[in-house]
């Protein structure tokens, strides 16, 4: 069973970057799915990027897309989600999630890291 660790959130201000990083634990990590969610106050958890065991395919939420980059490293257990230009909007909480099916359904993802928090001032 993967366990999941996330990192890198913080107080940036709008225009900003930050990257995230997600830690997993286990010798499985290379063939999950894994994705980043984000749940702001008050709202629903939506998805915000995926990528694919390989590396290579990827997709994004609208609100995200240009401005986000997802990655991962199998090497090191490791995936990324690179955020540039920043927006007051972006603000929540950040989830790391593994799942066997490649999906922007939350549902599909069934090991959940405990979230960093990204705060965007203006």
């Amino acid at each position: 069973q993967v366990q999941l660790v996330e990192s890198g959130g913080g107080l940036v201000q709008a225009g900003g970057s930050l990257r995230l990083s997600c830690a997993a634990s286990g010798r499985t990590f290379s063939s999950y799915v894994m994705a980043w969610f984000r749940q702001a106050p008050g709202k629903e958890r939506e998805f915000v990027a995926r990528i694919h065991w390989d590396g290579i395919s990827t997709n994004y939420a609208d609100s995200v897309k240009g401005r986000f980059t997802i990655s991962r490293d199998n090497a090191k257990n490791t995936v990324y989600l690179y955020m540039n230009s920043l927006k007051v909007d972006d603000t929540a909480a950040y989830y790391c999630a593994a799942g066997r099916l490649s999906s922007t359904s939350r549902r599909q993802y069934g090991i959940w890291g405990q979230g960093t928090q990204v705060t965007v001032s203006s």
